[in-house]
């Protein structure tokens, strides 16, 4: 854990290439026990093509949120949108879609602060693996619930299944 401080704002496509290597840093801490190293190294060669598309989202105004300690890197980042057509039974209007933040700074805040930076104590519903407990008790902690919704991933996740979580409930802003 560290105290540093750091700055939340909206990411920039200039931001993407930067935020899409901690994101695959934050993977392999978090998955490195759930996927084999060719899981990440298939991950980080398809970096480039992810910054395309990821770059066209913020420019098609997508927001996605990254969080910054003092020398400028990527520390953190979360986003959000629309509720999938699959989920539209869950009753809310956002779904939180990324949430990783560097392990050394787990415990200092900073995911709560970019959860709900996103959120804005809005409902919401988010999908997270079945097999990662902290990450659930950090979701359960901001009002979060399992509604007993589970799916099978596919592709490179196949063998692991998602939990659905919903937060309801008034206004945590």
């Amino acid at each position: 854990m560290t105290t540093e401080t750091y700055t939340i704002r909206l990411a920039t496509p200039e931001d993407v290439k930067a935020t899409l290597d901690m994101k695959l840093r934050a993977w392999r801490e978090a998955y490195k026990e759930q996927r084999p190293e060719s899981f990440f190294a298939d991950a980080e060669a398809r970096l480039e093509m992810e910054a395309d598309w990821w770059a066209r989202g913020l420019a098609q105004g997508a927001e996605l949120w990254i969080a910054t300690d003092g020398q400028s890197n990527v520390i953190g980042v979360a986003g959000g949108g629309p509720v999938a057509d699959e989920d539209s039974d869950s009753g809310v209007g956002i779904e939180l879609q990324v949430l990783y933040v560097l392990a050394e700074h787990h415990g200092t805040g900073l995911g709560e602060k970019l959860l709900e930076t996103v959120l804005n104590g809005r409902e919401a519903v988010l999908w997270v693996l079945e097999d990662n407990p902290r990450a659930q008790a950090f979701y359960v902690k901001h009002g979060f619930a399992a509604d007993g919704r589970i799916e099978a991933l596919a592709d490179a996740w196949a063998g692991l299944n998602e939990i659905r979580m919903v937060r309801r409930g008034a206004n945590r802003g």
